[in-house]
């Protein structure tokens, strides 16, 4: 199968990537040779340009960003958990959800495939802060009721 390349991939693009269940969210990539070690293994640096690639794909498409948002978005807290090595070029998938809504901020589940296999866990907390910077904003009504709807998000 050929990969679509930084654009949202289908339920069944997902599927055929090698996810076990598609995901609301997921883009596609290839190791490049600069994200590559002295041995071959994937640089663990990489690992953080991808998931950051992958959160602002998926907030330009669900409407968290942009030049009308009455916010910005920090990062407050992010952990990645490595599973496996990824070696040479693969293809890759990054999948991402948000998993858990509080009144300003939610959390952010990820994960990366390559070849059939979990590779990575990314998890952050996204705070929203007034686009004035005066503040915490609250998150938009609509948004959160996409995060519940489309992700499956809990109220936390």
């Amino acid at each position: 199968m050929t990969l679509r390349y930084h654009t949202p991939l289908t339920a069944d693009e997902q599927l055929a990537a090698g996810l076990p269940a598609p995901w609301p969210f997921a883009i596609a990539d290839r190791v490049r040779w600069g994200e590559l070690d002295q041995l071959g293994h994937v640089n663990n640096a990489a690992y953080m340009v991808w998931f950051e690639t992958a959160r602002i794909r998926y907030f330009e498409e669900w409407g968290v960003t942009g030049p009308a948002a009455p916010h910005v978005t920090v990062i407050r807290r992010g952990e990645i958990d490595w599973l496996a090595e990824m070696r040479g070029e693969p293809d890759y998938v990054v999948a991402i959800r948000c998993t858990e809504l509080r009144r300003t901020s939610f959390t952010l589940d990820c994960e990366l495939w390559s070849e059939g296999a979990c590779t990575a866990r990314f998890r952050c907390v996204i705070v929203l802060i007034a686009a004035d910077r005066a503040g915490k904003a609250p998150l938009p009504p609509e948004l959160r009721r996409r995060f519940i709807e489309v992700d499956g998000a809990a109220e936390g």
